[in-house]
């Protein structure tokens, strides 16, 4: 079993501290990066100058992508699973015959 790490995050110009597994140090870390930049962007974009709107916009904007993809991965496997199922019954109909 690992030991856990200390570690602090800066995001929106507060600092948070956590206690983390050590592999998941590099995700944390380029997660908070992310968002520092998204904030840069929201606000040289829109002119929104509080945090808690721009924090509520990156979270939107995380958010929506994650089920953008969601329902991607699920038009793809829909379409996996309908090739699968045409290449069975083709199989099915070649060995019957």
């Amino acid at each position: 079993m690992s030991e856990k790490l200390k570690i602090k995050l800066s995001i929106a110009n507060r600092v948070y501290p956590l206690t983390i597994e050590p592999s998941q140090e590099e995700g944390l870390r380029k997660a908070a990066k992310n968002i520092d930049v998204m904030i840069k962007q929201f606000e040289k974009s829109y002119s929104v100058r509080d945090k808690q709107d721009v924090l509520a916009m990156c979270a939107l904007q995380f958010a929506s992508q994650v089920e953008q993809k969601s329902i991607e991965k699920a038009s793809v496997n829909e379409h996996i699973e309908n090739k699968i199922k045409a290449l069975n019954d083709l199989l099915d109909k070649h060995l019957i015959s």
